[in-house]
């Protein structure tokens, strides 16, 4: 009889974004790195939309997405493992929603509520981005957010996001060979 402890596999959501450079090599290459992570895999990928950048607007346009996984990997090492990739991917200390090579947040950790420093989970500003509600609602309609009780649909009905529909083009995003 095994007296290893059995892993349960946790659904997460990744969000991604890119506006420096060529943008969709830095989220091809970020997705296949995250799917070549031991103890992570990838269930399913949103298409990705070009969005104006908030906050700080003069800078150029991103591309945003949203990635499903499943992962054995604490909230913690699974940060730790987002940043590691945006470092890899060559991503430096840059001002505050300024531009970037690679943007990857942890958006959810199944249902848990974390809120310490620096892991915030749900992501703290999810529920107010419609880039991140747009493409989350693709691909998991059903999702609740743990701390609110909401579905991705009614925080997108409460229109308090900023999403620039000037700029739905949905961008394919190929992994291993296979467009998702």
């Amino acid at each position: 009889m095994s007296t290893t402890p059995k892993t349960s596999w946790v659904k997460a959501y990744i969000g991604l974004g890119s506006n420096v450079g060529d943008r969709v090599y830095f989220l091809q290459h970020a997705v296949f790195r995250l799917g070549r992570t031991e103890g992570f895999r990838i269930r399913k990928i949103s298409p990705l939309y070009e969005t104006d950048p908030l906050y700080k607007e003069d800078q150029p346009s991103f591309l945003n997405g949203v990635l499903e996984a499943e992962t054995i990997l604490s909230p913690e090492a699974l940060l730790r493992m987002l940043k590691q990739v945006e470092r890899e991917l060559g991503r430096g200390v840059r001002e505050t929603w300024g531009p970037r090579e690679i943007d990857l947040d942890l958006l959810s950790y199944g249902d848990l509520v974390i809120e310490t420093s620096p892991l915030s989970v749900p992501h703290p500003r999810l529920h107010e981005r419609d880039f991140v509600l747009i493409p989350l609602a693709e691909i998991a309609p059903d999702w609740i957010h743990p701390k609110f009780k909401k579905s991705v649909k009614s925080l997108l009905t409460e229109g308090r996001g900023v999403f620039h529909e000037s700029h739905p083009k949905p961008y394919p995003v190929e992994v291993a060979g296979e467009t998702v």
